[in-house]
């Protein structure tokens, strides 16, 4: 079988979960399988920002790319729906989508698409006027339609595609994504923690939001839960809460002006560091220096860095809605994104209570356990095969 896979994104340099998803599945999909041939669709008008040497141990995988301003190769897939990405790869059975992009697909090519989420049709309001333009043009709904099977990486997304595009959903199938084995607990002694602390200038004692930084993220409401924190430790006295700071890190996205405003003007301002940028390679050890990760989202379509953080160990809370819940399982603590007071409290708790905070802890490191990408990479094989063939 010819799989062709569109991994145009992954040369953008960004690191979002749809990125993380596209190459923590295709690293562990080209180790189990050996058989299939596997075509890499690129197209980048500069060289591209992501390092492919990885895939030269592989025989059956190879790289396709045009070198085609994006904009240009965009519109001419849109109004054109022209050139065809399988014909391009030198013909396939199947083109594999992994997220949701502009594309022309011929007929003899069965087409598979994976559904992150559908916060812009849930919740336009946290996007700018410019991603819901795109949203627009490039109609997931119609690509949701024309696919032959559609991957859905949560209960959540899938009822989502259910609802809000009336696709049936024998067309659909549920494979949860994963994180990356370098997430784990590491020793207190291991030098890297010093040199991480240093690198970014972290507080001793903090707590820790790592994600992109816009509005769907609710960073606001996580920094009012964190002034109301430090609040309640003043009118307590509470000398040991007091050293709490709040580390904000992450890449910026878009409407996050009132954030930034918002981090400015803070009461608690001098106990808030933001991060723009984290080294993929710091992650890791980010979280292990953190005492408790706070993900208070509005909206996700799967949510990596809670698991990331539950796998180092780290104390985890998040908000009770979208595929968070079914995510995390009972392993953080589930809040209201909207009651402030709600995420201020569960805070207290954790960092007060060590017995709780252990169980947690314990309870976290199943959970994410039971997430890994050869599990994932194997149910899309399966996939592949069981629904097209």
């Amino acid at each position: 079988m010819k799989i062709c896979i569109d991994v145009r994104c992954l040369s953008e340099g960004r690191r979002t979960g749809v990125e993380e998803y596209i190459e923590g599945l295709l690293k562990s999909l080209f180790e189990i399988d050996s058989k299939n041939e596997y075509i890499l669709f690129l197209n980048s008008w500069k060289e591209p920002d992501d390092d492919f040497s990885w895939i030269k141990k592989y025989s059956n995988v190879k790289i396709k790319k045009l070198k085609i301003p994006n904009k240009i190769l965009n519109f001419s897939f849109w109004y054109f729906n022209w050139p065809k990405i399988d014909v391009i790869c030198g013909g396939a059975d199947i083109v594999f989508l992994p997220n949701i992009i502009f594309a022309g697909i011929s007929s003899r090519a069965k087409l598979i698409l994976t559904v992150h989420d559908l916060s812009y049709e849930r919740y336009p309001q946290y996007f700018s006027w410019k991603r819901r333009l795109w949203h627009s043009f490039v109609n997931a709904k119609k690509i949701c339609q024309k696919a032959q099977k559609i991957i859905a990486i949560s209960d959540s997304t899938q009822k989502d595609i259910i609802e809000l595009y009336q696709i049936p959903e024998r067309k659909i199938e549920k494979i949860y994504s994963a994180t990356g084995e370098k997430f784990r607990m590491i020793d207190r002694n291991d030098p890297k923690l010093v040199k991480t602390k240093e690198k970014y200038y972290l507080p001793y004692k903090f707590i820790l939001f790592l994600g992109t930084i816009e509005p769907r993220k609710n960073v606001i409401g996580l920094i009012e839960a964190f002034e109301e924190f430090q609040e309640k430790a003043e009118i307590e006295k509470n000398n040991q809460l007091k050293k709490y700071s709040l580390v904000i890190a992450g890449s910026r996205g878009w409407l996050n002006e009132k954030i930034f405003f918002k981090i400015k003007n803070s009461k608690f301002s001098s106990k808030i560091k933001l991060i723009n940028f984290v080294d993929e390679e710091d992650k890791e050890y980010i979280y292990n220096l953190a005492s408790i990760f706070v993900f208070p989202s509005f909206f996700e379509g799967f949510g990596f860095p809670p698991l990331e953080a539950m796998k180092c160990g780290v104390p985890v809370i998040v908000s009770s809605n979208s595929s968070l819940p079914e995510v995390v399982g009972e392993g953080a603590v589930l809040v209201d994104s909207e009651r402030i007071s709600d995420i201020a409290v569960a805070m207290k708790e954790i960092l007060t209570d060590k017995k709780f905070r252990e169980c947690l802890i314990k309870k976290g490191l199943i959970r994410a356990n039971y997430f890994n990408w050869e599990k994932t990479a194997r149910q899309t094989l399966a996939f592949f095969y069981k629904r097209i063939f």
